[in-house]
């Protein structure tokens, strides 16, 4: 929650370094009963309410489906007597064989915020996305499906989601990565970032509404691509 710096939020938000409760009251699924989940549930404390003077109950369903597929279904109301607003990102971070066999698809033609020139919107121009650098880009507008394909483990990570309209595509490469405390050296070769995210158009939510986002993440052969991909079900539930 609250991606970026805002105010005396830290870079990415407080909601990840808090301690979370079990959700005793959570909403009744909608899907097949074949899949695991739980529901967790993160209320302000008095102290974030120094950070972030706002109140609201955030719930989290993490459900794992028969064949390891995971599906993450945010909820968060706004339990305050005045709007908010608020930006978010999921931060998936993918174990691959080698950043450079690595393209992701999806994202071809789309405009980007690009954070390393102070946020200029650029157009991709590229087919698929691959890496030879570092890369730290705001995707816009993006589609709901988006492949990250892995040659040599010969894999493909499929995002799906919903009410997450951009994508981060994120990789420190070799400088940054030796400047990062809780980063190994070597270890931009073997990761990449790619959330789904609500970024530019910050949600805003009247007193009582409440907002929904869902990432949906499986993976396939690497012979598929994104667009090949049949649509699955799994976002209904």
């Amino acid at each position: 929650m609250q991606f970026g710096s805002h105010g005396n939020l830290e870079q990415h938000g407080f909601a990840r370094n808090r301690f979370w409760s079990i959700d005793r009251s959570p909403p009744p699924p909608t899907a097949s009963c074949n899949k695991a989940f739980v529901d967790l549930i993160f209320k302000p404390s008095e102290e974030d309410f120094k950070i972030w003077p706002h109140s609201y109950e955030f719930r989290l369903r993490i459900t794992i489906g028969p064949g390891g597929d995971l599906m993450l279904t945010s909820r968060i109301k706004n339990t305050d007597g005045r709007p908010f607003s608020f930006t978010f990102a999921y931060r998936t971070y993918f174990s691959v064989s080698d950043i450079s066999e690595v393209r992701v698809e999806g994202l071809e033609t789309l405009d980007y915020l690009d954070n390393l020139k102070s946020r200029k919107r650029f157009t991709e121009q590229c087919d698929a996305i691959t890496f030879e650098s570092e890369v730290d880009r705001i995707y816009l507008e993006t589609p709901t499906k988006i492949a990250i394909m892995d040659h040599e483990k010969k894999q493909t990570f499929v995002l799906r989601k919903d009410g997450l309209p951009d994508a981060v595509v994120w990789n420190p490469w070799e400088k940054k990565a030796k400047s990062m405390m809780d980063f190994g050296d070597d270890e931009y070769k073997y990761m990449l970032c790619v959330e789904a995210a609500a970024i530019e158009k910050a949600v805003t939510l009247k007193p009582g509404e409440e907002w929904k986002g869902r990432l949906y993440l499986s993976v396939v052969p690497s012979t598929y691509c994104s667009g090949q991909l049949a649509p699955l079900t799994a976002l209904q539930g």
